[in-house]
């Protein structure tokens, strides 16, 4: 039985970045003796609890097992804090669907070949295709030297050319991630980290 003693966790949140996503919650803390924590979820289709992978378990995080990974699900999570026989009230979380509430990183880039008038760019997405995904790629890039205007290119290749480029100069670029599912939802994704590349000469 829940015991006003153990005070519930605080805190309860999902994480979720490109796709992997995990529960955590801050430690309850007790005068004597470890606290364990239980970890449940229930699906959108299915209203009843089932264990996850994290039952009295002494961490304060516990990620969504394989059989939760599919995107479109909608998920709830339940954690409680327990000392021997005495447990806490339940915290849930809201209502979690990680194709509208996770966090899509910044694409990876592989490499990037100069030449007098273009930057020919080859990269990764950050987490792997389902049936029905449209991934673009949009690309800003800019003059160094006139940072202020920006140009922004779209494509839906992992192998791509930013053309028309002066030689010799400093050009900088920068990509994001839009991620069209087969359910019409738009995700953008996190900005890459400026990479700066000096044209060469024809």
């Amino acid at each position: 039985e829940s015991s006003p003693h153990l005070p519930a966790p605080k805190d309860v949140m999902i994480y979720s970045y490109n796709f992997r996503s995990l529960l955590r919650w801050s430690p309850v803390k007790v005068d004597r003796g470890s606290v364990l924590y239980t970890v449940h979820f229930k699906t959108g289709a299915f209203n009843q609890w089932d264990e996850m992978n994290c039952t009295r378990i002494t961490q304060t995080e516990c990620s969504f097992p394989w059989s939760l990974k599919e995107r479109r699900w909608t998920v709830v999570l339940r954690v409680r804090a327990e000392l021997g026989q005495v447990t806490s009230d339940w915290v849930e979380t809201d209502p979690f669907v990680a194709e509208r509430n996770t966090t899509i990183g910044p694409p990876k880039v592989n490499s990037v070949t100069v030449s007098s008038d273009s930057l020919l760019i080859s990269v990764t997405p950050p987490f792997g295709y389902e049936a029905g995904d449209f991934l673009q790629y949009h690309v800003s890039y800019w003059e160094n030297a006139t940072s202020t205007t920006k140009k922004e290119t779209k494509m839906s290749n992992t192998l791509f050319k930013i053309r028309n480029l002066k030689e010799l100069t400093l050009y900088c670029f920068r990509i994001h991630i839009e991620l069209m599912t087969h359910s019409d939802l738009q995700l953008l994704g996190l900005q890459s980290v400026p990479q700066c590349y000096r044209t060469t000469i024809s």
